[in-house]
């Protein structure tokens, strides 16, 4: 199908592309990668009367090391992400998780931030954001505000970025003890079920993706987990949830694999 009819404007800067999603009055779409929102446009789904190209602003861009957190610029992609030697070292599960989204294609076009923005609900990153515990930086028309990865996922495709805010940074906790494993039918698609472990001594913060409108933490896991009973722990994974049913799977069998990658997340993150 053929997208309506949309202005499309270039900023230079980040207090440019405010300006004009302020002009626009909230029609207005943040353009990054393009990768999600394209597509929901081209099917109609998506019908902005604007689209405002962020692509040139330079200083969303970028990998910045400290002793304990990682900062990355909204529009850094995820095959930078994925090669970054920082981020390889000091948070292995960001890295692991961007070399395995999408295509090639997807992953020198899409971007962290385009994809934390987007929150779909089958999204890799968004739960490996949300178990890393990390948080964004966002900016509009009255300055900059931090807001945390607990705080941003709101409902389906929906986050508490305001719609003259611009997604500026990522900020990400080191994590070397860290691991994402997912379940998809085909290396290209979406995650049916992904699941996201961070293991911190004898505690651990755990994400599930494809469970709910919003990737969430499994937090009746987390309180079962001593630090060595993985097992045990992960069949905690699915309490609290309904899980959809769709034509790629049904509720119960998305508990059934929550549970299962649980256990094979916690593993490999205590091995790390």
């Amino acid at each position: 199908m053929i997208p309506h009819a949309f202005d499309y404007e270039q900023p230079t800067s980040v207090a440019d592309a405010i300006s004009m999603l302020g002009k626009h009055g909230g029609e207005a779409r943040v353009l990054a990668g393009g990768h999600s929102l394209l597509p929901l446009m081209k099917l109609r789904l998506a019908a902005p009367d604007a689209l405002i190209d962020i692509g040139g602003i330079a200083s969303l861009r970028g990998i910045t090391d400290t002793p304990d957190s990682i900062t990355i610029g909204a529009l850094t992609t995820h095959a930078q992400v994925a090669g970054s030697h920082v981020i390889v070292n000091g948070c292995p599960i960001l890295a692991e998780t961007a070399a395995g989204v999408g295509d090639m294609q997807v992953r020198n076009r899409g971007t962290i931030g385009g994809s934390l923005a987007n929150a779909d609900p089958h999204g890799d990153l968004p739960a490996v954001f949300l178990a890393l515990d990390g948080e964004v930086t966002a900016e509009g028309p009255n300055g900059q505000r931090t807001i945390a990865a607990s705080d941003l996922f709101v409902d389906y495709l929906q986050t508490s970025l305001s719609q003259d805010e611009i997604l500026r940074a990522v900020r990400v906790p080191k994590a070397p003890k860290s691991a994402y494993v997912k379940f998809n039918r085909r290396a290209q698609d979406w995650a049916i079920v992904g699941a996201a472990a961070v293991v911190e001594g004898s505690s651990a913060r755990i994400a599930l993706t494809g469970v709910a409108s919003t990737p969430v933490r499994a937090t009746a896991a987390e309180a079962a987990f001593t630090g060595s009973n993985a097992a045990d722990a992960a069949g905690h994974a699915a309490d609290g949830l309904d899980p959809p049913s769709d034509t790629a799977a049904s509720g119960e069998y998305r508990a059934h694999l929550a549970r299962v990658l649980v256990r094979r997340a916690l593993e490999a993150a205590m091995a790390g």
